[in-house]
């Protein structure tokens, strides 16, 4: 005879926001076995919004950072300039008016960009891990099960928000994180070799590692062959998006030229 499947214990939801820190796979497993639950990816998200919020106004708040982001501004409008040629009346102008509008841009920027990506990331992702675990890796769960997984998995990425915030006001950098662009004295957006050493983030690896256990969970693969897919689809589209950027990048090289 036998023994039927041995469900997970319910744990509470402060539990399991908890817990995906220390022990991710018994989290996915009770995900698995549970009842559907929006809560396990709305309250993420609305606890990575408010993070980011309050992140946002205490770095907008420091002068090293204000001054640091006005620096980018003015370096951003010279290019400009330099390429459409304009009279020095007209020149000035630009360079008031641009100002004004990208120090509002800026903040306008940050502070929309906390709920776009708290919100976007459990169903883009939700997207790949579904996708990945149920046609590459034969599993049988569904999408609203690996939203789940990459909402509760997003709170590593709260983390890492508060890590990075206290790393920008200690350091008096916008670029600085957890990743090998502290090595750099002086970060530059404009250098590849920034820029990759931008992308080997110990936060990035940990919050892909967390996805990738909850893959395993739900598709019944090996997490090998889960992480496989996860940092294959991460790998994509972040070396699709910094060869846009390069290729951006030489196209004004040559307009400015």
């Amino acid at each position: 005879m036998e023994k039927p499947e041995q469900t997970a214990t319910r744990t509470s939801l402060g539990a399991r926001l908890f817990n995906v820190f220390a022990t991710p796979s018994e989290v996915f497993e009770e995900v698995r076995q549970s009842p559907p639950c929006n809560a396990n990816w709305v309250v993420p998200a609305l606890i990575a919004v408010v993070v980011g919020w309050l992140a946002t106004t205490l770095i907008f708040s420091q002068e090293a950072i204000r001054h640091q982001l006005t620096e980018m501004t003015e370096q951003a409008i010279e290019k400009q300039i330099a390429r459409t040629k304009p009279s020095e009346q007209q020149a000035e102008q630009m360079r008031t008016a641009s100002v004004k509008i990208a120090g509002l841009g800026q903040k306008i920027g940050a502070y929309a960009m906390a709920p776009i990506m708290a919100f976007a990331s459990p169903f883009i992702w939700g997207s790949f891990l579904w996708l990945a675990g149920n046609k590459a890796l034969r599993g049988q769960f569904t999408y609203m099960q690996a939203v789940e997984v990459v909402g509760l998995g997003n709170m590593v990425g709260v983390l890492d928000s508060i890590i990075k915030t206290l790393l920008i006001v200690s350091m008096g950098s916008l670029f600085a994180s957890t990743s090998l662009v502290l090595m750099v004295k002086e970060y530059s957006p404009e250098n590849p070799v920034h820029n990759l050493l931008a992308m080997v983030n110990i936060m990035t690896f940990w919050l892909l590692g967390v996805r990738s256990a909850g893959l395993a969970r739900l598709s019944g693969a090996s997490f090998l062959k889960s992480a496989a897919w996860v940092f294959g689809i991460w790998a994509t589209y972040t070396g699709a998006l910094f060869g846009f950027g390069m290729a951006m990048q030489a196209v004004f090289s040559r307009m400015s030229g």
